[in-house]
């Protein structure tokens, strides 16, 4: 059986711009990318669809990781994957994993399995940069 990493660096991801035109009618232009996989979405251009109706939402929170570690994230995941199967489109928005996982106290905070995300090694503190925006003064002054 294959390893988390190993499934992981063997996942083809598709370019977040791409993926959100061809699959929700995004524009890029709504779109702040970090990489070619990664992006936040604009409020801006949230606020321009008042006539869309409102999407159903399903929040998981506060769920008890089995032993294997499988928790919140790789919950969400299957959620997502499993309603794009059936033909629904869905959108999943994770925040940054807490400390645990950075200094190995619990899951990797990327999901498991085939129910991740990819890239692994993206989802920890320098997710998308903004941790480092808010500490870059604080370590400057220290030298």
């Amino acid at each position: 059986m294959k390893s988390d990493l190993e499934i992981a660096q063997a996942a083809s991801p598709t370019p977040i711009l791409d993926l959100a035109r061809d699959r929700l009618g995004v524009p890029a232009m709504a779109l702040t990318p970090y990489g070619h996989y990664k992006a936040k979405l604009s409020l801006d251009y949230l606020a321009s669809l008042p006539d869309r109706p409102d999407a159903r939402l399903i929040l998981v929170t506060a769920i008890s990781p089995t032993p294997a570690g499988e928790g919140k994230t790789t919950m969400t995941i299957g959620l997502g994957d499993g309603l794009a199967r059936i033909g629904r489109r869905s959108v999943i928005a994770l925040r940054q994993p807490s400390l645990g996982p950075v200094f190995g106290m619990k899951g990797g905070a990327a999901g498991g399995g085939h129910a991740q995300v990819v890239p692994m090694e993206d989802i920890n503190l320098h997710f998308t940069g903004d941790f480092h925006a808010i500490s870059w003064p604080t370590t400057c002054s220290r030298r």
